[in-house]
């Protein structure tokens, strides 16, 4: 039997990686759980550890990493902390990494991962938009995509033999695509975070409400594929059947179509980099039924009503440093929603007016990017302050 592929998951407790753990009990053969890091939830933490047996873990703080030792009953060992989770994802011998931390806080363990040598399977968005420029001269390893999108993307474009035009991935259009933008200002973040096709964690939630993650996805299309901000278009696809598109110079088109499930996307992402040849990786995911789903519709974004997709247009056509200050001033936008201290709208607001206010020098060093990260993070909590006054 072929060697398994060794794992760590940073980010296990939350949704992509429990999905995530999900794909390796249905592939026990394939893959080893080498390395595993969480934010607080200790006990789902520790059922991961009596399951997998991870020769080492990383968690948030010093207080749960003391309760999860105190449960431990075999060899694992504990790191606290991000410079713990730097340390975990750093370790040679790792085939593959999960990047599933959300937000900025991914970006230091990516850029390690990446510089020991490892696969990493990257579902944080924000890590791209913030850093693509580090990654791309981090070290041996590579960064793949793990997200529906851009995984249907990156499959049409296989063998493909004639040009490639332009591209498209697809927006479901979130909790408000039927709201007229006059009512949007009046939102509560419990309508936000109702979304009609996925539950998935409370800051991604709101950006699908704004559309801004699909904005941070066009960002992260450029960066994989190597594309400009004018080859890359959004569709809303309510039905969330059709993931991406690929248009070819010859007029045809190849599109990505499956069932909501993001073991599909993760499979891929983890088992491609599996070193032999015919061993199937099963999603466990169901076989799309088209005859059941009957509709796809699709429909142009309302940018009046989304002004968040034009900001990432915007930072991705001017580039510099911009994409860092649009991701941290949304980041701040959204958790100032969140508690209420700012409504809906102003999200987009807070973000065009960092953008518009930037002056630091171009970001070539992570520290850098932290500095800009920081300017950013302190400006718009300034303007979310001013709103609350």
């Amino acid at each position: 039997m072929a060697a398994r592929s060794t794992l760590s998951i940073l980010g296990s407790t939350g949704s992509i990686g429990t999905q995530t753990l999900e794909v390796v009990r249905a592939n026990r053969d394939s893959f080893e759980v080498s390395a595993l890091s969480c934010g607080a939830n200790v006990d789902l933490l520790h059922a991961q550890i009596e399951e997998f047996n991870p020769e080492v873990v990383a968690v948030a703080d010093v207080a749960a990493a003391d309760e999860v030792r105190n449960r431990i009953t075999g060899d694992t060992r504990v790191l606290v902390g991000d410079e713990g989770v730097v340390e975990l994802a750093s370790r040679s011998g790792i085939d593959v990494v999960v990047g599933a931390i959300s937000g900025f806080s991914g970006v230091a363990p990516i850029i390690a991962a990446v510089s020991a040598g490892s696969r990493v399977a990257l579902a944080n968005k924000e890590v791209v938009v913030a850093a693509g420029a580090l990654l791309e001269h981090s070290g041996k390893g590579m960064v793949v995509p793990l997200d529906s999108e851009h995984t249907g993307v990156f499959q049409c474009l296989q063998g493909a033999r004639v040009p490639v035009e332009r591209i498209a991935i697809t927006a479901s259009g979130g909790p408000f695509l039927n709201t007229g933008r006059d009512k949007l200002g009046a939102v509560t973040p419990a309508e936000a975070l109702r979304h009609p096709n996925w539950e998935m964690g409370k800051k991604i939630t709101i950006d699908s409400a704004t559309m801004m993650n699909k904005g941070l996805e066009v960002i992260e299309a450029a960066f994989f594929f190597d594309l400009s901000a004018d080859a890359i278009d959004v569709l809303v696809h309510p039905q969330s059947l059709v993931h991406g598109l690929v248009y070819f110079s010859d007029g045809s088109a190849l599109a990505s179509v499956s069932e909501s499930d993001m073991r599909i996307p993760i499979s891929h992402a983890i088992g491609a980099s599996l070193s032999w040849e015919g061993e199937a990786i099963r999603s466990s995911a169901p076989m799309l039924d088209l005859v059941a789903h009957r509709t796809l519709e699709f429909f142009s974004p309302d940018l009046q009503k989304f002004p968040c997709l034009s900001l990432a247009y915007r930072a991705l056509r001017q580039g510099g440093n911009l994409p860092i200050v649009l991701n941290a001033a949304n980041e701040v936008a959204v958790a100032g929603f969140l508690s209420e201290a700012c409504g809906f709208m102003d999200i987009p607001d807070i973000v065009d007016a960092t953008m518009s206010a930037h002056s630091l020098p171009a970001a070539t060093t992570l520290e850098s990017v932290i500095a800009v990260d920081s300017w950013a993070r302190e400006y718009a909590s300034e303007r979310i302050g001013d709103i609350s006054v």
